[in-house]
């Protein structure tokens, strides 16, 4: 690197090319767009004219060309993924928040909503879709279900990126996908448009648990918890705002095509960011590159922040970095095995909820009596009195326990999916009721997702840190993806057997994780595996 480690790139010159190959390849699809204006932009059936296909090509060579910028060199890709020694460092786990760290959450809390605004648009972009290419909705459905797929494989992929390249290319390198993706916009063919969701879907997938990776990492331990649990709270709200605000604007003007041509300025955005996105002096650390570390420390703890070997051995307030042993085996096979397959299980059952059990609970509503308009206002009722929940999540994750908290809200998830399956055998037609266990359901699916990612995001070495988090969050999209294939198979139908379908994992989850869990909160992450080493051999 050269000049401040948190600004400049291993090969810069490559990373802006990129950058400007990916922009001019969305570009070169946009005249085609606006020439389709006068037929409300339809351009479905169309030929690609030869503008549109360099732009094709701009664009992956662009994505290649800034992977290779933000690529470290193979000297520090070695250290970073081969067995080494142990180095000791006096970290800055107790300074007051700052204005760097502020500045930090406020950047993390902008990618986030970004990143959750673009699988968020798909309900909104279905409809005119299926309409311009004369599909069925159970057709266009697949769209949603390329986007869940990609979202799971970008979990993993991009978790490991982030432990070998660095949790800040890996934002920067989603923020990319995320541009390129744009040309969903102005493709003539539905085929199109499923292969560049599932590349959008990716890129989403991978983000979510990098950043919450790169704030774990950076703030310090006793303010780790709850802002992580509040970075995803007010990052998902914003996201959703975002998608329904912009197809409010712009969808009767442009046509749903607008939304998907918001991807360019807004992965723009990030990478614009990128100067105030720091890498993480942890991975830093165990990368080798201790100079770079101190810098990072520097801005967000002064002197305090200061790295300083530790040749006496002591480690009571030291963070010990440990060059990887295991690689991702680590994560299934060793010490973190039990814990890991708990979370899985979690984000599965989990999947199977939000993307399962909710998105037919507005039909079985009105079999049991409500019409569809009373349906959806019991919803939007439940939803705004479930929102009160996210502050009681916060609160208990810093105050109370972090993996308890988490067990918590399995418990209660299960309860409430008990309690319909009850609804439904016995035929109970009560409004207050069966809007008392929507509210439980929507406040204990969001304490989960809400705990559940920051908990990886703290119980994995630096080393594995951003292949654990993506491995659990792929876990969650897994399960929507089982989810939706579920619903088509008529097992949602039944208020009963879809609540004891998902039942069951989710009680698993929440024993192994009762048994299993270790505590988080407040602790520095270097003790969390030191925790780990003791009561995990």
């Amino acid at each position: 690197m050269t000049r401040q480690s948190t600004i400049a790139f291993h090969h810069p010159v490559a990373f802006w090319l990129g950058c400007f190959g990916v922009a001019a390849g969305v570009c070169l699809h946009l005249p085609m767009y606006l020439m389709a204006a006068p037929m409300h932009f339809h351009l479905a059936g169309m030929p690609m004219d030869p503008e549109m296909l360099v732009g094709m090509a701009l664009i992956p060579g662009g994505v290649l060309l800034a992977a290779y910028g933000l690529m470290p060199r193979l000297e520090q890709v070695r250290l970073t993924t081969r067995p080494g020694g142990h180095l000791r460092f006096h970290l800055a786990d107790e300074v007051p928040l700052n204005h760097q760290h502020w500045r930090l959450v406020a950047v993390l809390a902008v990618a986030l909503t970004i990143d959750v605004m673009k699988p968020a648009s798909i309900a909104f972009v279905m409809p005119g879709m299926a309409h311009e290419y004369g599909l069925g909705m159970d057709r266009a459905g697949y769209l949603a279900l390329s986007a869940l797929i990609g979202t799971a494989v970008g979990s993993v992929v991009w978790g490991r990126l982030a432990d070998v390249f660095g949790r800040r290319a890996a934002i920067l390198l989603s923020a990319l996908l995320f541009m390129g993706t744009a040309i969903c916009g102005t493709m003539p063919s539905f085929r199109w448009n499923l292969g560049m969701c599932f590349m959008m879907g990716a890129a989403a997938g991978g983000m979510l648990p990098i950043a919450f990776t790169l704030m774990a990492e950076t703030v310090p331990a006793r303010h780790r918890g709850w802002l992580l649990v509040a970075l995803g709270g007010i990052g998902t709200s914003a996201g959703y705002l975002a998608a329904s605000g912009a197809a409010t604007l712009l969808e009767p003007e442009f046509s749903w095509r607008a939304l998907w041509l918001l991807n360019l300025p807004t992965g723009a955005v990030i990478v614009l960011l990128n100067r105030y996105i720091p890498e993480s002096p942890r991975f830093l650390a165990n990368a080798g590159l201790d100079e770079q570390a101190r810098q990072v420390l520097a801005r967000f703890a002064g002197d305090r922040g200061n790295l300083v070997q530790d040749d006496s051995g002591t480690l009571a307030r030291a963070a010990v970095t440990r060059q990887p042993r295991g690689g991702v085996r680590e994560l299934l096979r060793g010490r973190h095995a039990r814990i890991t397959l708990a979370l899985i299980v979690c984000g599965l059952a989990w999947g199977l909820v939000n993307f399962g059990f909710l998105l037919w609970l507005p039909a079985n509503l009105q079999r049991l009596g409500l019409d569809a308009r009373a349906a959806s206002a019991l919803m939007a009722q439940s939803a705004l009195l479930a929102i009160p929940g996210t502050a009681l999540v916060v609160w208990l994750y810093q105050r109370w326990s972090s993996f308890r908290s988490l067990v918590l809200f399995v418990a209660l998830t299960v309860l409430a999916l008990l309690a319909f399956g009850a609804i439904d055998v016995a035929g109970i037609r009560s409004g207050a009721l069966t809007v008392a266990a929507t509210v439980a359901l929507l406040v204990a699916i969001s304490g989960v997702i809400a705990t559940m990612i920051p908990y990886a995001a703290e119980i994995y070495p630096v080393h594995l840190r951003g292949t654990g988090s993506g491995l659990v969050a792929a876990g969650s999209k897994a399960g929507g993806i089982l989810g939706a294939l579920l619903g088509v198979a008529g097992v949602f139908d039944s208020f009963l057997w879809s609540a004891l379908v998902i039942a069951v994992p989710m009680t698993i989850s929440g024993v192994m994780l009762w048994r299993g869990g270790v505590e988080t909160s407040g602790h520095e992450l270097e003790m969390i595996q030191r925790t780990f080493e003791c009561d995990h051999p």
